[in-house]
């Protein structure tokens, strides 16, 4: 072959390639064209116009009294004759069966009621007719039906032909929106009504825990105080011998040189200062911790104010402000008595206790 010719042949395979490719590329084109959604009588249906075999026309109006069927999915259908008005819908119930919807293609289907065949024909997506007995009933979707009592209406229906009474009468039910935001207005208040009493008991549980708490603190500091004024006077000389035995000793004297510098004090540091506190007063750290539930900050400066410790030291070993240390004192005057102190008030009080 030569070479002009297979340059010829070359290009021939390349256009037949391409237009081979075209054509399947126009074949699952026009497939996927022809497929579309299946058809389902899903949602509400009112019915609109029935034409009988001699050619009459009866037409129904949606706004005044009409067939209302819903189906749930192609399997169900609940029928009900529906009247409305302004407002409101009256519903009496009609039936309820089974239901099967056949596609046979070209939107013609067969549509079976408990296993009874009709023709069913798709107008469009939102109308159909139905053949039965030589009648064509043309039907329309009412999706806003569906939407806002679909399922009340659901539930009545099922309910009224279950118990259906043995002379086969039914009850009207009337669906009215001003009733159902009434109602919605009723649950509403229910509900504020509830939540409100909940509010009232917890805050009342409150108040009482609160109330509880400050009693038991008022017999404590009334015992703390009577405790300190019944004192008899070889009690009280021997506590004070205590004390200045212990304002003379050489652990007191480190301590005051340590907090002097400045420096901070580590953990097992004031487990000792607790340890010689406990020491001279023996009830001292148990009677402040259960006053208040203080937090390591607040016991820390009580703890220094017990061993006479002036507030700008105090300040400096704790690495706060003076008026950071003057706060926490007169807030927990405050919070124990439940009335405003000053510092000096509070400081008289921690050094009353167990002395």
């Amino acid at each position: 072959m030569k070479q002009t010719d297979f340059s010829k042949f070359k290009v021939l395979w390349a256009l037949t390639t391409r237009l081979f490719m075209a054509g399947l590329l126009l074949t699952d084109c026009s497939m996927r064209g022809d497929q579309h959604e299946p058809f389902s009588l899903h949602g509400a249906w009112v019915l609109t116009q029935a034409v009988s075999p001699e050619g009459y026309t009866y037409e129904y109006s949606s706004d005044k009294e009409t067939r209302l069927r819903l189906y749930e999915g192609d399997s169900m259908m609940y029928e009900c004759q529906l009247t409305c008005a302004p407002q409101a819908l009256m519903v009496t119930p009609a039936d309820m069966c089974g239901v099967k919807l056949i596609d046979k293609g070209g939107g013609e289907h067969l549509y079976l009621e408990e296993e009874d065949p009709r023709p069913l024909t798709v107008i469009d997506d939102s109308t159909i007719t139905i053949q039965r007995m030589g009648r064509v009933y043309t039907w329309r979707r009412a999706d806003d039906i569906a939407n806002e009592w679909g399922e009340e209406i659901r539930t009545i229906i099922d309910r009224e032909l279950v118990n259906k009474t043995n002379n086969g009468d039914t009850q009207n039910y009337l669906l009215s929106a001003k009733e159902r935001e009434q109602a919605g207005v009723i649950n509403k208040l229910v509900y504020a009504i509830i939540a409100t009493v909940m509010l009232v008991i917890v805050i009342a549980q409150i108040a009482i825990t609160n109330r509880r708490a400050r009693r038991r603190l008022q017999l404590q500091l009334q015992q703390i105080l009577e405790e300190h004024d019944e004192r008899p006077q070889p009690v009280r000389q021997a506590i004070a011998s205590v004390e200045s035995d212990y304002f003379d000793s050489a652990d007191y004297q480190a301590l005051q040189k340590r907090i002097a510098t400045g420096q901070r004090l580590k953990e097992e540091e004031w487990t000792g200062v607790e340890a010689q506190l406990k020491t001279v007063y023996p009830g001292f750290t148990s009677q402040l911790r259960n006053l208040y539930p203080m937090s390591e900050l607040e016991y820390q400066t009580c703890l220094l104010i017990k061993l006479r410790i002036a507030p700008k030291d105090i300040a400096s070993v704790l690495s706060r402000d003076m008026s950071t240390i003057s706060t926490v004192r007169s807030r927990l005057y405050q919070k124990v008595f439940g009335r405003k102190g000053g510092t000096h008030e509070w400081d008289e009080f921690v050094l009353s206790i167990g002395a």
